[in-house]
């Protein structure tokens, strides 16, 4: 397998257990309707796990061009291979969340709400303040990668594939589970404002879906707003490279 198919059933993976606990707990008449925050951040960090287990020993589980971009300013990743992980972690994205439509296509059927339609797919503020958004994106991705540096010995090949042969010494295959325990905890801590898109295929991708699919009720895709959750990760991503130039 390529490590670009690898990156795209990582990404889709990713976006099909995520985005589907979104539906699960706010679509009308789920098994898992009002499931509240709690669920929905566990959902995400298991999400994670599962793309990033699945994409690990094949591409190093990127699964977010703002990890992408960061092994590629570190060296860790040709930047000849960045537009490829991109694209395909792009790809990922929007059949994952056409998925979660196609999966929960008769409680979109039942749900009134638009926005919490929207919600299955991509981010929004709970506050409408651009600058503030777009600085809660940044700080959410720096410190996702951030810690992902600091986990993981400098010499690694790939820091987020925990089960490639070139993994530290102590991580082993558990080194996905603390990634995984770094997403929940960004949620419950510092979800609370944007949703914590933290990877920009996560959104773009899903919100891109939103808009072809013939979702009965849908309000349009926030267009407006798409910008905050690609432009913030990839800052916040440049952020915790140069971070680690100082501390690593």
């Amino acid at each position: 397998m390529s490590p670009y198919l690898a990156e795209f059933i990582g990404t889709a993976l990713l976006v099909i257990l995520g985005n589907g606990v979104v539906a699960n707990v706010v679509l009308e008449r789920t098994k898992g309707q009002g499931g509240g925050w709690i669920v929905i951040t566990a959902g995400w960090g298991f999400a994670v796990f599962v793309g990033a287990f699945c994409a690990a020993p094949i591409s190093g589980a990127h699964i977010n061009p703002a990890v992408t971009l960061a092994m590629a300013c570190t060296g860790q990743l040709p930047w000849a291979q960045a537009p490829g992980y991109i694209g395909a972690q792009l790809a990922g994205g929007i059949v994952g969340g056409s998925l979660v439509y196609f999966f929960y296509r008769e409680h979109f059927k039942l749900s009134a709400d638009a926005d919490a339609k929207l919600a299955c797919f991509a981010t929004a503020p709970n506050i409408r303040h651009l600058p503030q958004a777009f600085f809660c994106e940044v700080l959410g991705t720096f410190v996702l990668i951030l810690p992902i540096f600091l986990m993981t010995q400098p010499s690694m090949k790939f820091p987020v594939g925990a089960v490639t042969s070139d993994v530290g010494v102590g991580l082993g295959t558990i080194g996905l589970i603390p990634v995984a325990l770094l997403v929940f905890a960004i949620g419950l801590s510092l979800g609370g404002t944007t949703g914590y898109a933290i990877n920009p295929a996560r959104d773009l991708g899903p919100r891109l879906a939103h808009a072809f699919l013939p979702i009965p009720g849908k309000r349009n895709s926030g267009w407006g707003y798409a910008w905050v959750p690609v432009a913030g990760p990839l800052v916040g991503a440049l952020l915790a490279v140069a971070a680690r130039k100082v501390l690593i």
